[in-house]
């Protein structure tokens, strides 16, 4: 089964204006084409998603910029262990616990961890940084508007009011640039390496944007790999372990990765990639919302760090 394309032509993104007919309409016919793309391949394209194309490109830029900076100047930025904000260095992070590390470089951003240092070689990274986390936190709360009416939740604000503080110290939203490296006869490859390990997300929803590179893959139901090609102006969104938990396995968090590639010539090519990947406030516990108890009550904090201790 190939991923979907879903169009979100007609809901705008912007907070406190009232929904007519039409656009209610709108939301539960998305709604409906999302959850059945998370109950089947796990991921879908969304086109006509409402942030500006130039946002997108110069986010882009800026953020390779940086990582084309040499690797004594990125460490001033590196990421400390007491926040989640910075650069990861290359092999820093191990997605697949079987594997070595990734090899893949990242930089880290939370609005509430902004009175950090930021590289002062890139003007507009933090500028940038922080109109792209809003944007896409307006995304993604139109996203669980739709997911609320197709999932026919008694409170259809309740997936909102457990995200409502994305971009504060109380939620671990992270807006992720995400850079890899062209690999030549010196790159020191090792055995299993890959740049980016087979996982699930942890939180719940990521929304993807990539370059025209490609090498994205996603397990289908039959645990085969298929590709997630780059398709331009468009946002590739996945579900987390979260949500996942939260449904009962009505939705699930399917496993990517990205290889190394065969072909010469995209060996030489470097890949870059930024994702946002949205989770739950906190102190919010999740439950799952048929009363199954199927998994065990556990606050999205604690999920996180018990992720994190195996990825760091």
């Amino acid at each position: 089964m190939g991923i979907p394309i879903i169009d979100f032509t007609g809901l705008d993104l912007e907070e406190g204006k009232p929904l007519g007919d039409k656009e209610q309409s709108l939301i539960n016919d998305v709604g409906s084409q999302i959850v059945d793309a998370f109950r089947t391949v796990g991921f879908c394209y969304l086109k006509n998603h409402g942030i500006p194309s130039a946002l997108i490109e110069a986010y882009r830029k800026t953020s390779r910029d940086f990582f084309e900076q040499p690797v004594e100047y990125k460490q001033k930025y590196a990421r400390p262990q007491d926040t989640n904000f910075g650069w990861v260095a290359l092999e820093r992070e191990r997605l697949s616990p079987e594997r070595p590390g990734d090899y893949k470089e990242a930089f880290n951003f939370n609005p509430a961890d902004d009175n950090k240092s930021w590289p002062d070689r890139i003007p507009e990274f933090q500028s940038l940084s922080h109109e792209l986390f809003q944007q896409c936190t307006k995304l993604s709360f139109r996203i669980f508007d739709a997911l609320s009416t197709s999932l026919e939740l008694k409170e259809r604000s309740f997936l909102r009011d457990c995200h409502k503080n994305m971009g504060k110290k109380s939620n671990a939203t992270t807006l992720r640039s995400l850079f890899y490296p062209r690999i030549t006869p010196d790159s020191n490859i090792k055995s299993g390496q890959v740049r980016c390990g087979e996982h699930s997300d942890y939180g719940s929803i990521t929304l993807l944007f990539q370059d025209d590179v490609g090498g994205l893959e996603v397990r289908g139901l039959d645990g085969i790999y298929i590709p997630a090609n780059p398709l331009p102006d468009t946002v590739l969104i996945n579900i987390g372990d979260l949500m996942q938990r939260w449904t009962a396995d009505k939705l699930i968090a399917t496993k990517h990765r990205v290889l190394i590639p065969e072909e010469e010539l995209k060996k030489c090519q470097c890949r870059q990639s930024f994702a946002f990947f949205v989770h739950p406030d906190d102190d919010c516990t999740i439950i799952c919302l048929d009363g199954s108890n199927k998994y065990e009550p556990i606050t999205s904090k604690d999920y996180l760090d018990y992720r994190f201790s195996f990825t760091y």
